[in-house]
């Protein structure tokens, strides 16, 4: 994405390296399962060892992290479909 005068930088940070808003979405919905993954759900789910094994993080941490950088990046996306739009995907 290139930087406009317009474009404050808080949102050519959170999309500099991504040029169509599909993989902006695609971003969004990555973080959006990380952070759901990063929930402490093994404490949630005690005497379960599949759990255990499968969801590793026993803190909210890595959660309070990646929430609001999915703001973040959804309030970045919101900012470039009213004010630039996106170049399109065959350009």
């Amino acid at each position: 994405m290139q930087k406009t005068t317009d474009m404050p930088l808080w949102v050519f940070l959170a999309l500099s390296s991504i040029e169509t808003r599909k993989g902006a979405l695609l971003l969004i919905l990555s973080n959006v399962i990380f952070s759901a993954y990063c929930i402490p759900w093994v404490n949630y789910y005690h005497g379960n060892e599949w759990v255990a094994r499968l969801f590793l993080i026993d803190d909210w941490e890595w959660f309070l992290m990646s929430s609001p950088l999915t703001l973040w990046y959804w309030l970045s996306v919101k900012w470039v479909d009213k004010n630039r739009g996106w170049q399109t995907e065959n350009a």
